[in-house]
């Protein structure tokens, strides 16, 4: 009864700090953390989005099976997806804090966004490991790929496509949301790689990397440009590179000039085996998805990251941050056997669909 007058007189923050105070007054034990909380711990993994189908085909079941190798099935995944909503997000780190999670997972909506969440954690006593992209505010851990490096791959790709024809037309740059600070990266490196190779006509920040907004973005500078002038594409990720290359089509492009991607989607596979998107970038999800787990498994015990993280970081927020880095392949139809197939991402029959048969009997995928 003392906690809720508590909570009802001074409002929403103070019911926390009114039910740590009934809980020290009544004798009652802490949740526990660290050591303390040996194998059944509590893990809240917090995914951005659902519109890119790797969080929820690949990152999500990866993360669950080695949170559950690493604590003889005795940890526990709390899941929720923010759906593209900075605030949403914000309110699931509320609700995990709520429900005692040991450690947090978190691939931010907004890397800004989420700092204060970050604190909040911190504050009770949760670490959190910042997943895919790099969250600000005190985070322990973080894990992606060499986000810069992505950039360059695709630029080197986009390059290689266009050949001796580099600047006899016009190029597309298609960045992905400014909310992102992967994005960031992404098109620092692609720049670094065709900044006085390539004319570069028209450049676009993609609202929430949404392939809407990659479309109609495409099909303005279609419209400005002209489609006679222009000679490839750089997307930043698959998603995108349908929507762009679904506005080439409208417009009555032909041939299709090169367009990069990322995340090597099923969909954007088939393209490249169709022909119509030149690249991807593959980043195996597997060993990020298991460097996450082990850190999060490794904090959530008390223990330190040394034999995990093995580079560090520096966040705009947080200096030093421990890290684990994993590098990326591009992905043509050169190289789909061994690398998507081969890791048994999608198997031959996934890829090789009626639609897809001819184009893959070709490049010997069946």
């Amino acid at each position: 009864m003392r906690r809720a007058a508590v909570a009802v007189a001074a409002g929403a923050m103070a019911v926390s700090l009114a039910a740590c105070g009934s809980a020290k007054e009544a004798g009652e034990k802490p949740k526990e953390s660290g050591a303390a909380a040996g194998d059944a711990i509590k893990v809240g993994l917090l995914l951005p989005e659902n519109q890119t189908a790797r969080y929820e085909k690949f990152d999500k079941p990866l993360i669950e099976k080695k949170v559950a190798e690493l604590t003889g099935g005795k940890g526990q995944v709390v899941y929720a997806n923010a759906k593209q909503d900075a605030t949403t997000q914000n309110s699931q780190v509320d609700t995990m804090i709520t429900n005692k999670v040991n450690v947090l997972i978190v691939d931010a909506v907004d890397s800004k966004a989420i700092a204060g969440s970050v604190k909040k954690a911190k504050e009770a006593g949760i670490p959190v490991v910042a997943y895919d992209r790099l969250a600000e505010g005190p985070i322990d851990a973080y894990t992606s790929f060499d986000n810069e490096e992505v950039g360059k791959v695709q630029g080197k790709a986009l390059l290689e496509a266009l050949g001796d024809k580099a600047k006899d037309g016009q190029i597309v740059m298609m960045n992905g949301s400014v909310t992102d600070p992967n994005a960031k990266l992404f098109k620092s490196g692609a720049h670094s790689v065709l900044d006085g190779k390539v004319n570069i006509g028209k450049e676009y920040d993609t609202v929430e990397w949404k392939p809407e907004n990659a479309n109609t973005n495409m099909a303005a500078a279609l419209s400005a440009l002209g489609k006679d002038k222009v000679i490839g594409v750089y997307s930043a990720n698959d998603g995108m590179a349908g929507g762009i290359i679904t506005a080439l089509k409208a417009a009555g492009v032909s041939p299709l000039p090169p367009v990069t991607g990322q995340d090597a989607e099923l969909a954007g596979v088939q393209r490249i085996v169709a022909g119509e998107q030149f690249m991807s970038v593959y980043k195996p999800y597997a060993p990020e998805a298991e460097a996450a787990a082990k850190m999060a498994v490794a904090l959530a015990k008390g223990e330190k990251l040394d034999a995990v993280a093995t580079s560090k970081v520096d966040s705009p927020t947080t200096k030093g941050v421990a890290s684990v880095l994993i590098p990326v392949v591009s992905l043509t139809k050169n190289n789909i056997k061994d690398t998507v197939i081969k890791d048994g991402v999608y198997t031959a029959d996934e890829i090789c669909t009626d639609k897809y048969a001819a184009a893959c009997a070709t490049l010997g995928l069946k």
